[in-house]
């Protein structure tokens, strides 16, 4: 991933968890019972963890070209895609299914992170 497209993802994911957390927040309030509410809370939180993740590592990228941090920029967007967007639809469509999918986007937050730690510790001998 390039940091330009990092950066730019950075701003597009954060406003959608801007525009979705606030449209939970004031409109689906009355209309999902509790439990679907804490999960698209849990949804809009791990978006805003990792567009922040994704951030820093595109400043890490911007800073140190040659650590080669694209990988975890991608592995955090995938997170988001499959995290919080199974969450997104589960809650929308109420198809527990769609809870099935969120594991990968576990693992895509788990393999960013792991790979940002050990490509910075590689890149600091």
């Amino acid at each position: 991933m390039s940091v330009r497209l990092a950066f730019l993802l950075t701003g597009i994911l954060g406003a959608v968890a801007v525009a979705i957390g606030a449209f939970a927040a004031h409109k689906l309030k009355d209309v999902l019972s509790p439990y679907y509410l804490d999960i698209m809370d849990k949804a809009v939180k791990y978006q805003f963890y990792h567009v922040l993740a994704l951030g820093l590592v595109a400043v890490l990228m911007d800073r140190y070209p040659e650590a080669g941090l694209g990988m975890a920029a991608w592995f955090f967007v995938a997170g988001i895609l499959f995290f919080s967007g199974s969450l997104y639809l589960l809650t929308a469509t109420q198809m527990k299914w769609w809870g099935a999918v969120t594991p990968i986007g576990g693992l895509s937050f788990i393999l960013g992170w792991l790979f940002l730690s050990w490509k910075m510790f590689v890149h600091y001998k």
